[in-house]
């Protein structure tokens, strides 16, 4: 049927850009790694139709750069740029918790079958992400802490919001992960404090939301500026 191949075009796009956005956050893509279509199209054994298509997106998501007439790179991103990243997150949670403090439905009601079930699995994907903050596994606390805060602003019902921070999230651990591969050792390095500011949501303490962010944008901002200094 004429609808199979593009569906298989699609399947061979969202694979090859979710294995080249693993590699990158993996830190085995370096910063600065320049490659073309034709290069990613043999490595997959693909043609180059969805592996440019999957190179697109991922340069639409801030992962990888278009190198006018030579292809692709990974981004070799400055701790101003981190800076930036930060600052930008920072915008929008503070306008999330704002708006809920001003009456946004979302958290409403925590009781809420709904809602509670909606903050239990966020609170989940929390405990996972604190898991191996502890454990210094950095490539499955990169997993579950976007997969955390997607579903956290998921909840405000707003796909453009919840896309928005995701990109900024995504970029802040492209640039993030360049430096704390530094460390032999990660364990007790890094923020873990997913769940507190669930709870914090959960009481309708904004206050404490923030507070929570904060230190999370406080933490990371020191441990990269301490590592990029050497």
């Amino acid at each position: 049927m004429p609808g199979n191949g593009a569906v298989t075009r699609s399947t061979l796009r969202q694979q090859i850009a979710d294995a080249l956005r693993d590699e990158v956050l993996a830190g085995r893509l370096q910063p600065g790694r320049a490659f073309t279509v034709k290069e990613i199209a043999e490595q997959y054994g693909v043609s180059a139709t969805p592996v440019r298509e999957a190179l697109v997106d991922l340069s639409a998501q801030g992962i990888l750069e278009a190198d006018q007439h030579r292809g692709f790179r990974v981004p070799e991103y400055s701790v101003d740029d981190y800076r930036g990243m930060i600052q930008a997150r920072s915008l929008v949670t503070d306008g999330m918790f704002q708006s809920l403090a001003a009456g946004h439905p979302a958290l409403r009601d925590p009781h809420d079958p709904r809602t509670a079930a909606a903050l239990g699995t966020v609170r989940r994907r929390g405990e996972e992400a604190q898991r191996a903050a502890a454990a210094g596994d950095l490539s499955v606390l990169i997993g579950y802490d976007l997969r955390f805060w997607r579903e956290l602003s998921a909840l405000f019902g707003n796909p453009y919001l919840a896309d928005f921070l995701h990109r900024l999230r995504v970029q802040s651990w492209v640039c993030a992960v360049q430096h704390l591969l530094r460390l032999s050792d990660l364990r007790g390095r890094l923020w873990s404090g997913h769940t507190e500011l669930v709870d914090a949501l959960a009481r309708r303490d904004f206050t404490a939301a923030r507070a929570v962010v904060a230190d999370h944008n406080a933490h990371s901002l020191a441990l990269i500026e301490k590592l990029a200094a050497g």
